[in-house]
């Protein structure tokens, strides 16, 4: 016979200690958690996600057509704060620095030998060339070759990166990749001052690439300007290619520019343009879209590092030595042969106060035989009086 009031079964005594009893409402059910702590973890769990994601979560219920007009017309009112009239001296700075750059090397490299290598972007500067293994060939078909050496030139210092041109304002409409023939291509530098406000010259923007010769001729220098004078003009250039650099770079913080993570291409403005001619990698006859990144000072003027040969290097820079060579950008060792004083911030890159050890093995001595044989020779306290069989 059933019982009409049947007790209630014990708890399991797995999840239940003894003498306890689990909470149950008047359906039979568990109570319900506390809102409050619900919306507390919600919360939680949604900033965790989004700061190791890096992203943020959108609603879907949010109307994007209207969203599509609030953000044109921001961008409107903020071409509106553009040029900054602060900014306008350091763009007309920048643009001196620059011309007194490209006169000053141009002057430079006339008494000054470099030379470039024939299948890839090494440099140089000296009567001949170093025998580092860094060179990848023609079209890249080889690695760690040694360089082909000719003569360099201006633009071998002083690497042209261009841009496109936008007449109106750097916040017009994206360029696709059917109108960039269109737009002209200018200077990186040129067109970033041109935005901000600068007075450039007309003959300085239609200017595609640099000019070594401003119509003087080399022999009429090369009398014209003593060992003094020359040293003067590397100073000056030296001082412009700093405040270049410097200009630039408060201009960065005030203005956008991309640049392209695989190539060297820059834009100047808020988004990049859609244009199709990106080698990624290797594939350099593959064109693709840019992939953008904010620009920064060593894209719109790249500082060219190149290896260096101090005194107590070797006559030529051999490859195995490469670990204990300095390197320095092309304009501050140029301006440094031609007695420049270099400032304290790159001694670090040039292992100015390093020495070379010249060592007679590369490996580490294990017997004391060894290491008398590897003790260095610019030591004649400790060079070796004796030779070993």
């Amino acid at each position: 016979m059933l019982e009409l009031n049947p007790e209630p079964r014990p708890p399991d005594s797995e999840t239940l200690q003894p003498g306890e009893c689990r909470p149950m409402t008047q359906t039979g059910r568990p109570p319900a958690e506390n809102p409050v702590l619900m919306a507390l973890k919600q919360k939680l769990w949604y900033h965790l996600l989004e700061s190791f994601s890096g992203s943020r979560f959108y609603s879907s219920r949010v109307d994007w057509n209207e969203l599509r007009s609030m953000i044109l017309e921001r961008i409107r009112r903020r071409a509106k704060d553009y040029p900054v009239q602060a900014m306008i001296p350091v763009a007309n700075d920048v643009v001196k620095a620059r011309a007194l750059v490209i006169e000053g090397v141009s002057n430079l490299i006339k008494f000054i030998p470099i030379k470039a290598c024939k299948f890839c972007p090494e440099l140089f500067i000296g009567e001949n060339g170093h025998l580092i293994q860094t060179c990848h060939g023609f079209r890249r078909r080889a690695k760690n070759q040694d360089h082909t050496w000719i003569d360099g030139t201006l633009n071998d210092i002083l690497v042209p990166v261009e841009s496109f041109h936008l007449q109106s304002s750097m916040f017009q409409d994206v360029i696709k990749h059917d109108q960039r023939l269109d737009f002209e291509r200018l200077p990186a530098v040129l067109e970033l001052c041109y935005q901000a406000g600068a007075n450039v010259y007309d003959e300085c923007l239609h200017s595609s690439s640099l000019r070594a010769d401003n119509g003087i001729n080399d022999s009429v220098v090369a009398k014209s300007l003593s060992w003094h004078e020359l040293t003067s003009v590397a100073k000056c250039t030296l001082e412009a290619w700093e405040r270049m650099r410097s200009g630039v770079e408060k201009l960065l913080l005030v203005y956008p520019a991309k640049s392209c993570k695989y190539c060297s291409e820059v834009h100047i403005g808020p988004s990049g343009h859609k244009a199709r001619f990106c080698g990624v990698f290797k594939y350099e006859g593959w064109r693709s879209t840019h992939l953008w990144k904010k620009a920064k000072v060593d894209d719109l003027v790249p500082p060219k590092v190149i290896w260096r040969r101090r005194p107590q290097d070797p006559p030529v820079l051999l490859d195995k030595g490469r670990d204990f060579y300095g390197r320095a950008p092309a304009v501050i060792e140029l301006c440094m042969q031609a007695g420049a004083t270099i400032p304290v911030k790159y001694f670090c890159m040039m292992k100015i106060q390093e020495t070379t050890w010249r060592f007679l093995w590369i490996a580490l001595p294990t017997t004391l035989k060894q290491f008398r044989r590897c003790i260095p020779h610019s030591i004649p306290s400790l060079a070796p009086t004796s030779t070993y069989p």
